[in-house]
């Protein structure tokens, strides 16, 4: 998982969205895709925003968000029906691009939201490109890539919300479409494997396990990096299985800095919880800008960090490769493991890969139907649609 640069962003980056721009930068995303061997694109039920352009309604496209590059995928539709899409963008990744980079992400759709704060500018945006354009608008609901492309980590409400407040607003109808974005590998990439997790290995000063199977390594790395970040959080190795291990040191940092900063618990999501510990930091960083010790400096740096090893620790459920024998599972662990441990922005490129892009039938919403919904149940429902078109998707026979 990348981390990044987290306070009040230093301006709001609109959207721009300029057909001829967006249909010239198509040979970059080709290039991109090719870099990582992604040709074989499968469109599945497209009709389905075409459908709806046709009726002039409001557009949300809700994916899932696995991998990195799944929205260059996602676009092969876009240029298929020949209407480019909107972007919600956290601001981050227009903070850390070049001047030219942020043009043109502008200008291909993209604007930024200030995920941790309350970014009014963002959900005006959203919600008026919910109620007068034709062009579709693509929120991904899991907020981040979390590498697990067969199940979906619970969506947040944002997506939801922002439907139903356009819908109530709006005479035209809004159409949510559930979308299913799944990757396969082509060729097989043990090999490849093999070799990143040996890097891995000497970046921990072990000794290479060439004689154990490759889930055996990664599990045993697993192990091996949850007892280092235990010992340097918790003073002690916790007991019991991966997955209740993960769970209790994310819970143990999270009630942690919830009680420093005063915050109180809620039945919320983890990243939830995250996003409140560092609302309050940043909030108590903006106000003592000028009066702040280094102390208290060193302190925000350092809950900052714990906040987003709770949020590395929420993209590990402990039993993913347990759950199926499946070397794509295999390969999303060693990619984290990769951006995790050794900081690779982007992971190695395994080999030639397939992907198929599924369109939900739409779920309609108007005034009438909006008074009646709430963010919370056309959530559940948007999670439960892309779950099943996974779970399809993986059921259907490789071609």
């Amino acid at each position: 998982m990348n981390e990044q640069p987290y306070g009040v962003p230093c301006e709001h980056w609109p959207p721009k969205l300029t057909p001829w721009w967006f249909r010239l930068c198509k040979w970059f995303r080709d290039r991109d895709l090719r870099s990582q061997k992604m040709t074989d694109i499968t469109l599945l039920g497209c009709d389905a925003i075409a459908r709806a352009v046709d009726r002039n309604a409001g557009i949300l496209l809700a994916p899932n968000h696995s991998f990195h590059w799944d929205s260059y995928c996602l676009l092969r539709a876009a240029e298929q029906l020949r209407v480019p899409f909107y972007f919600m963008t956290a601001w981050q990744v227009f903070e850390v691009s070049s001047r030219f980079t942020r043009e043109s992400m502008q200008r291909c759709g993209c604007f930024s939201v200030d995920r941790e704060g309350t970014d009014m500018q963002a959900l005006k945006t959203a919600v008026d490109i919910l109620k007068t354009r034709t062009n579709p608008l693509v929120v991904f609901p899991e907020g981040d890539i979390y590498h697990t492309n067969d199940r979906v980590t619970p969506f947040r409400e944002g997506a939801a919300a922002m439907a139903l407040m356009a819908a109530k607003k709006s005479d035209r109808p809004v159409a949510v479409i559930p979308v299913a974005i799944k990757r396969w590998y082509l060729d097989d990439p043990t090999s490849s494997l093999q070799q990143t997790v040996s890097r891995i290995e000497r970046s921990l000063h072990w000794t290479e396990k060439a004689h154990r199977s490759l889930r055996e390594r990664v599990l045993h790395i697993a192990e091996g990096l949850l007892a280092l970040k235990e010992t340097e959080y918790l003073n002690t190795t916790q007991q019991g299985s991966l997955r209740a291990r993960i769970q209790g040191l994310m819970l143990a940092l999270l009630n942690e800095c919830e009680a420093k900063y005063s915050i109180a618990k809620k039945d919320t999501l983890p990243p939830e919880r995250i996003k409140g510990v560092r609302q309050a930091i940043i909030q108590q960083r903006e106000s003592q800008r000028t009066t702040a010790t280094e102390r208290a400096r060193r302190e925000w740096d350092e809950d900052m960090n714990k906040m987003f090893m709770a949020t590395q620790l929420y993209s590990y459920p402990g039993t993913y490769l347990g759950d199926a024998d499946s070397i794509e599972r295999l390969v999303e662990t060693v990619d984290k493991l990769e951006e995790d441990v050794l900081g690779c922005a982007y992971p190695t490129v395994h080999g030639a890969k397939r992907v198929t892009v599924q369109f939900d039938t739409p779920i309609w919403l108007d005034k009438n139907s909006s008074k009646s919904s709430s963010a919370s149940t056309l959530t559940a429902e948007m999670q439960h649609r892309v779950q099943t078109l996974l779970d399809s998707l993986n059921a259907t026979p490789t071609p």
